[in-house]
């Protein structure tokens, strides 16, 4: 516990941490809302929203709508987001020496790297509680403008919504923490990351429809499964956000968020116990 209050005490001192988190909030209310509601009032939609109907778009920005909203952006553009704060957080303390002056003076690495880790689960889960909330207001300012229902999701809804959101993002941090490990320093662990999820992934998914026999591993991709937990929130039937899928089901889609966390998890800490700190 003690590493875990270090550790999440270095990580509130840092500007950078802010920033992240301060532009995935503006990112998903801009992609959200802002968009949507400007095509909705004008009339001039275009791109994905000139397939919905007005009625439609404005159906997505109710509060009802929520938690299946506000997961539709973390598949791709929250989960790089979030990629980048696990690379810095791990790959700066190579940089700035940090690890290697708590792990020769202070607790064990195992520990250390144990409060790192629960210091960004308590990071994922606060930013997705964070969104939900501005998400809500904005969608309850919405729809009052619009003479609209103020009814919120369901308790059941609003957990799934969360749940969902936690474990797509908190995959996505944990594997930045691994590349930053792998790499030993912050910029070449955010370009890997970054070109991992934004192309990678994509052109391998690209390569299994016509070529059947890689199927079967891209269905599994850490990027698949967050898609896939996305859409499996979707209940409009129009255009889908990039990197929102539909390949595997609910529950498929969590079992294997949750291996992939496990695994980066395990990977990190087994990694910088192994290897020097230098």
């Amino acid at each position: 516990m003690a590493s875990t209050r270090a550790e999440f005490l270095r990580l509130r001192k840092w500007p950078a941490y802010w920033i992240v988190l301060g532009v995935w909030i503006l990112l998903n209310l801009t992609f959200a809302y802002l968009f949507n509601y400007l095509a909705y009032t004008t009339g001039e939609a275009s791109g994905p929203s000139r397939e919905r109907p007005r009625e439609a778009l404005l159906q997505q920005m109710l509060p009802a709508a929520v938690p299946e909203v506000f997961t539709q952006g973390m598949a791709m553009f929250g989960g790089a987001l979030m990629l980048v704060l696990g690379a810095l957080a791990v790959g700066s303390g190579y940089g700035w020496g940090s690890w290697k002056t708590v792990m020769t003076q202070g607790p064990s690495r195992t520990a250390a790297l144990g409060g790192l880790i629960l210091s960004l689960a308590v990071t994922v889960v606060a930013l997705v509680c964070a969104a939900f909330v501005v998400d809500t207001g904005v969608a309850v300012l919405i729809a009052a403008s619009q003479s609209q229902s103020l009814a919120l999701p369901s308790l059941g809804k609003i957990a799934i919504g969360i749940l969902a959101g936690s474990a797509i993002l908190g995959m996505w941090t944990l594997a930045g923490a691994l590349i930053g490990a792998i790499a030993r320093g912050p910029a070449l662990a955010v370009g890997l990351g970054l070109v991992w999820v934004l192309v990678v992934e994509n052109l391998l998914r690209g390569v299994a429809a016509v070529f059947d026999p890689i199927e079967p591993v891209t269905d599994y991709l850490p990027g698949t499964a967050a898609g896939s937990l996305a859409g499996s929130m979707r209940t409009d039937d129009g255009p889908a956000t990039p990197g929102v899928l539909d390949i595997l089901g609910r529950n498929e889609s969590l079992i294997v968020l949750a291996a992939y966390t496990l695994a980066f998890a395990i990977g990190t800490i087994w990694l910088i116990r192994r290897r020097d700190l230098v």
